[in-house]
């Protein structure tokens, strides 16, 4: 009797445990590359057509105010370690290479880190080398990716798992992402998983996809294809009965396309990528977790990139690391349909160039201030002498903010960001 008893007291204390193991939900991150407002249909571009993705919108909320970093590696960098890039050194493309003040694995958390402790399978699909080290550095535990810093599509061979794997004949690397993604899953539909699925596309060089035709628009044959694979994530999640059980993020790494600008109601944005305006990272993002975020929502809450480690830690209930500045903002609340704690601010940093946004007004490094009211599409400057109180009190607040920051005391190579960019661009050349 006894020991019936003492099953059964086991078995109710472990109750707590099992229900929290299985309110986990499992967390898939799409990462497009180059990918501005103006390239998603559900957020008003007029000339791309993006199905899939607008009916994950639709299932969920989208956010209009999203900001990465304008440049891939440090919106990587930003997305890895929740962390400010002055406070990384994640600045620029090539901040990571020997010398320079790239984040270390060793020295900062990690979303990957965080989650294999809170019992997550961790995987890494696609674009990684701007961050530095290997995916499994950063505690991914499997992962796929290549060599290159921008678009690698056709080609004989890819790296899986540190090792080079030769396809025998040439391959369009999206569908050797798109397969591990399908397969990681797949292995680990039984605990809560993490794959993190960094797109290349759109990545330039613009080339054919496998749907391409003769003569048709190559990039918006990359848009849709892109959003064909995003589709293809939400059927198999759908097919292995994981989709209540699983959290969607589509985003970006930054903004618009250098040479693929497009309109959103006949407007074209307000910059491009590398730039400090608006439209170098201003990035979509749309969260769905069916039964939980509220579906056909649109949030005006800002959201840093950075959000996402601290998003994921109290998803998974994992603890955030003692001892280290996190800039993310948990948006487990919003996801969850209630209110939370919105940032005030979003802060972006390239280089030495740097600007903190608020609903309505930006400031940047020379503590110039702008009237953000037509954003995305018109950045107004506000000169002081023409202030009004509500741009006076502004100019105050937002002068405190980056004051606080500090950002020039942090980590810095004094460059614009693009500096490591340009030299490795001209040793292809050579």
């Amino acid at each position: 009797m006894k020991s019936i008893l003492t099953l059964l007291a086991l078995a109710f204390i472990s109750l707590p445990t099992l229900a929290a193991e299985t309110t986990k939900p499992n967390i898939i991150l799409i990462y497009a590359d180059d990918l501005g407002l103006d390239g998603v249909s559900c957020y008003g571009a007029d000339k791309h057509q993006t199905p899939n993705i607008d009916k994950l919108a639709m299932s969920g909320t989208r956010f209009e105010t999203c900001y990465a970093a304008p440049l891939c590696g440090p919106s990587r960098c930003l997305l890895m370690t929740g962390r400010y890039a002055f406070r990384t050194g994640g600045i620029g493309n090539g901040s990571w290479r020997s010398g320079g003040p790239g984040a270390k694995s060793a020295d900062e958390p990690s979303v990957a880190k965080l989650l294999k402790q809170g019992g997550y399978a961790t995987g890494q699909a696609g674009k990684w080398r701007q961050v530095g080290e290997t995916p499994r550095d950063w505690g991914f535990d499997e992962y796929v990716t290549d060599p290159t810093a921008g678009g690698w599509f056709w080609k004989d061979s890819y790296e899986k798992n540190g090792e080079q794997v030769n396809a025998g004949k040439e391959v369009y690397n999206p569908d050797i992402i798109h397969a591990f993604s399908i397969d990681f899953i797949t292995r680990n539909k039984e605990k809560p998983f993490f794959l993190y699925y960094a797109m290349h596309l759109v990545h330039g060089p613009i080339l054919r996809t496998p749907d391409s035709k003769e003569g048709s628009d190559l990039y918006e044959d990359n848009i849709r294809y892109m959003d064909k694979q995003v589709g293809g994530i939400v059927a198999e999640i759908e097919k292995l009965g994981l989709r209540e059980k699983t959290l969607i993020i589509f985003s970006a790494d930054n903004g618009t396309a250098l040479n693929y600008p497009s309109t959103i109601g006949g407007r074209m944005v307000n910059g491009k990528k590398a730039s400090m305006l608006e439209g170098g990272s201003r990035v979509p993002y749309i969260a769905s977790w069916p039964g939980v975020t509220p579906a056909g929502k649109v949030s005006k809450d800002i959201v840093s990139i950075a959000d996402q480690l601290p998003t994921f830690a109290e998803l998974s209930g994992a603890k955030l690391p003692e001892g280290v500045k996190i800039d993310g903002i948990s948006l487990a609340s919003q996801l969850r349909g209630e209110k939370g704690t919105p940032r005030e601010w979003a802060y972006v940093q390239l280089g030495n160039k740097w600007f903190v946004r608020e609903q309505g007004w930006k400031m940047n490094e020379s503590n110039e201030l702008f009237d953000m009211s037509d954003a995305p599409f018109v950045e107004k400057p506000v000169a002081a002498a023409e202030d009004s109180e509500t741009s006076k009190a502004t100019r105050a607040r937002l002068t405190a903010v980056l004051a606080e920051l500090n950002p020039a005391a942090g980590k810095t190579d004094g460059s614009d960001g693009k500096a490591a960019r340009k030299k490795n661009n001209r040793k292809k050349k050579a």
